[in-house]
Formats: C-alpha cells, sequence, structure tokens
C-alpha cells in the first residue's frame, strides 16, 4: 500500500496545517495493522519465508525456582515467524503460589512484578488459601471456570471409594472432563473476558505481569498458548511451551497419587493422570472450539477477547523487540 501523503499546494496557497499530523496518524494505524497482522500469520509471505527458514525454536526454558511452586516459568524467548525472539522478564506463567515461602517471596519480589492474576475460582481458594506475594503487590481476582473439574475430583478423591472413583474418573470420563474444560475456555464469555483482559494488561505495559490458576497447566496453559501465537511464534513451538508442563510438574503429581494410594484414600491414584496432565489432545479441543465459534485466531482475539488492532500491536512491541 502506498502511505506517500502528497503535501504540494498551490501557489499562494497557505500550507495546510493538518497534513503532516495527518500522515502520522495514518502511518501510525498502517504500522498497528501491519503488526497486528504478523501476530497472528495474516502476512502469509512473510510468514512463509519464515516457516521455511526457521524449525520451531524451544530454546532452554527459564523456570523461576521456588520452594512452594513447581511451574513458574518466563514466557519469554521463544522465536516468532520473521525471526525475532520474545523478551524475557515481561510476562510469567505460574501454578498456585498459595504454598510460597518466605524464601520464595524473596525470589518474586526481584522479578518486579506489577501485577499478579490468579485465574482460580472461589472454591480453589477457599480449598488452597491466597497466594503468598511481595509487599506492594495484590493479587487480580480473574476467576476463569474450570467447569466443575476441582470440585469434582474433590468429590471422587474424598469419597474414598474406589468404585465411586472409577465410575467418576474411569472409562475416558477423566479425559471427557479435560476436554470439557478447555471447549469452555473459548465458549465461556466470562473466561474470554478475564483472558482477554490480562492481555490488555500485557499491551498497556503494565509489565512484568504474572498469571496463574492452581496447577499452572490448563488455564494458564491456555493463556500462554494464546499470549505466544499473539506475538507471532507458532504453533508448534507455542504447543511445546503448553506441553512442558508435564516435566515440571511429574515429580510433584507422581508424590500426590502415591500419597493418596499409601493412605488408603485411592485404590488406583493412576484415574488422576488424565487431570494431572496436559496433552494435545485437550489443546486440540479448544482449538476446534475457537474455530467452531470465530473462524481463526485472529477471530478469537478481537471478537472473543475483545483486542483492538491497537491491543495486538501493544503485545507485539511489549513482548518483541
Amino acid at each position: 500500500m502506498n502511505t506517500r501523503v502528497n503535501t504540494r499546494v498551490r501557489p499562494h496557497s497557505p500550507p495546510h496545517r493538518h497534513t503532516r499530523p495527518l500522515a502520522r496518524a495514518r502511518s501510525v494505524a498502517i504500522t498497528a495493522m501491519a503488526a497486528a497482522a504478523l501476530t497472528v500469520g495474516l502476512l502469509p509471505s512473510a510468514a512463509s519465508a519464515s516457516a521455511a527458514a526457521h524449525r520451531p525454536y524451544a530454546p532452554p526454558i527459564h523456570q523461576i525456582a521456588l520452594q512452594g511452586a513447581v511451574n513458574v516459568r518466563d514466557v519469554g524467548g521463544y522465536r516468532t515467524y520473521d525471526g525475532e525472539q520474545v523478551r524475557y522478564g515481561v510476562a510469567y506463567r505460574a501454578d498456585a503460589l498459595n504454598k510460597a515461602t518466605d524464601t520464595d517471596v524473596t525470589t518474586l519480589a526481584r522479578l518486579g512484578l506489577r501485577e499478579v492474576v490468579d485465574f482460580r475460582v472461589p472454591l480453589e481458594l477457599q480449598y488452597d488459601g491466597p497466594d503468598r506475594l511481595p509487599a506492594g503487590v495484590a493479587p487480580t481476582s480473574r476467576p476463569v471456570t474450570d467447569s466443575g473439574l476441582y470440585a469434582a475430583m474433590l468429590s471422587a478423591i474424598g469419597s474414598k471409594d474406589p468404585a465411586v472413583q472409577d465410575a467418576m474418573l474411569g472409562h475416558g470420563k477423566a479425559e471427557a472432563l479435560m476436554r470439557t474444560e478447555y471447549q469452555a475456555f473459548v465458549s465461556d464469555p466470562a473466561a474470554r473476558t478475564r483472558f482477554g483482559a490480562t492481555l490488555k494488561d500485557l499491551a498497556s505495559g503494565r509489565g512484568p505481569v504474572l498469571f496463574h490458576c492452581t496447577s499452572g497447566k490448563d488455564r494458564t496453559g491456555w493463556e500462554s498458548y494464546v499470549l505466544l501465537r499473539a506475538v507471532g511464534v507458532p504453533a508448534a513451538t507455542a504447543e511445546q511451551d503448553y506441553l512442558a508442563s508435564n516435566g515440571f510438574r511429574a515429580a510433584a503429581d507422581a508424590a500426590l497419587r502415591a500419597g493418596l494410594k499409601q493412605s488408603g484414600v485411592m485404590q488406583n491414584p493412576d484415574l488422576l493422570i488424565p487431570l494431572q496432565e496436559v496433552r494435545s489432545d485437550y489443546l486440540n479441543a479448544a482449538l476446534s472450539q475457537l474455530g467452531t465459534q470465530y473462524g481463526d485466531l485472529y477471530g478469537y482475539l478481537t471478537r472473543g477477547l475483545g483486542l483492538s488492532v491497537r491491543d495486538l500491536a501493544g503485545l507485539r512491541s511489549r513482548l518483541v523487540p
């Protein structure tokens, strides 16, 4: 598109004072639209060239080592379609911080966090407790539905009845619960509002921002996936980041299952594995719902999450040099 503005005036005519401001405004708008298009892969020539030159890139993930949480990470480091790298120190993802130790709080303080967004629903907060955060950082509560998953898990475990637990979680039931939860990330209006608000906070430069749920893998995993895609990270790479939760959570999740079996609460604690893991099948359930409702990622970001072109450009400029 030719964005040149003709500023020539007729002889004896006074110069148009508003020509330059209008030209600047038009240039800013075009730049914002181009940046937004790039972030969601709407520039096929650039994306295709980059995809051919760059295979999915997964740098060593920058984990924030804490004693009371196991899945705390910097979202930065990944390469975009055009070969740039997502900045470190702007966005963080985590599991719940209610068990953070004093040492953990000191570690979190060093991150310079401006906002901590908690996606947990009231039942999770009631059962697990609020975050422990550095002085001056108050949690922003943005509960995102888990489609009753947490309550179902508590009910199954609390029954202490192998038959009840098998009926509730066995024979593909647990996997079905997970797919339902992921579909709701897209279909539930309140979930979209809260996911969108967090991305808008990042776009506005409020960071560093940390967002989390209970395990830091499902609601947090979806938000991280969408954020990475929105700033131009290829789908395969964003999915690698999503699936990495399995490695970070493996030891803690296995210890929970072992404790439940040893205490006699669950005869077959492996029934919990589908609830404890992230799987491409779950992510695809959300992506399928996204395609059904919005057609593509750009539609979900703009019509679903309410992000403007300026918001998308802001995300790109904040997270990508």
